[in-house]
């Protein structure tokens, strides 16, 4: 059988977010396959920030073979072998297009297409969980919301994370998509996550009861939203 490739895009959430709520990273855990799975945190979009490392550890020494990969220092010289032997590799948030910058000199975007076709399961949020999809809203640039469109393209489509965090996300993202600036796609909550099987939306899931996700099209020059249906992980 052909390994299962599973994206898990956070509006937001999660160890940085929610330090006090693990639903969604518990979760994330349990798609692992291991009991002690190798969990890989990849903060780049952050510059990579040593309070997020630390965070990231915390929050996972204890229940995982965690490491991380920094590429303003860098200290691997085998990023392929490191990212190809985890179970789970984890993106923090912050600016995507740096991000993505960053990855493309190391050559990090084209281990992440190969670690997705082998199995290892990719998650992330905000920068993390944008940068899966072909396109997206981005505040790479300043306050003002901006056109990504230059995602790694493993799901097709554009992606809005922190639907509900912030003010100007709803109504940015769908202007642009009515305009057609940005091809349909899916917006989250802040504690809804978007799980794909390969490039198909399997569930929403959230930690939060009232979260949830949605898909975004545009329908007569006007952006047409549907909300869809979420699985909360508590009791």
């Amino acid at each position: 059988m052909a390994p299962s490739r599973t994206i898990v895009a956070m509006g937001g959430g999660g160890f940085s977010m929610e330090p006090d709520n693990p639903l969604l990273d518990d979760f994330i855990m349990s798609l692992a396959g291991a009991d002690r799975p190798r969990v890989c945190f990849l903060p780049t979009a952050s510059g990579d920030a040593d309070a997020y490392v630390v965070k990231f550890y915390s929050a996972f020494t204890s229940r995982a073979e965690a490491s991380h990969l920094p590429l303003f220092n860098r200290t691997a010289s085998d990023i392929d072998g490191m990212l190809l032997g985890q179970h789970v590799i984890y993106v923090g948030g912050g600016n995507t297009e740096n991000m993505l910058a960053i990855w493309r000199t190391h050559g990090v975007d084209r281990i992440l297409r190969r670690a997705w076709e082998a199995g290892v399961v990719l998650a992330g949020l905000s920068a993390g969980s944008i940068c899966w999809f072909e396109a997206g809203t981005t505040d790479s640039f300043g306050p003002d919301l901006a056109v990504l469109t230059d995602g790694l393209g493993l799901l097709p489509g554009s992606h809005c994370p922190h639907y509900d965090g912030e003010a100007q996300r709803r109504t940015s993202y769908h202007r642009l998509v009515a305009e057609g600036r940005l091809p349909a796609g899916y917006a989250a909550d802040d504690g809804a996550a978007l799980v794909f099987d390969g490039t198909e939306l399997r569930e929403v899931v959230a930690s939060r009861p009232a979260a949830s996700a949605y898909r975004v099209d545009a329908v007569d020059g006007a952006a047409r939203e549907t909300r869809l249906p979420a699985r909360y992980l508590g009791d």
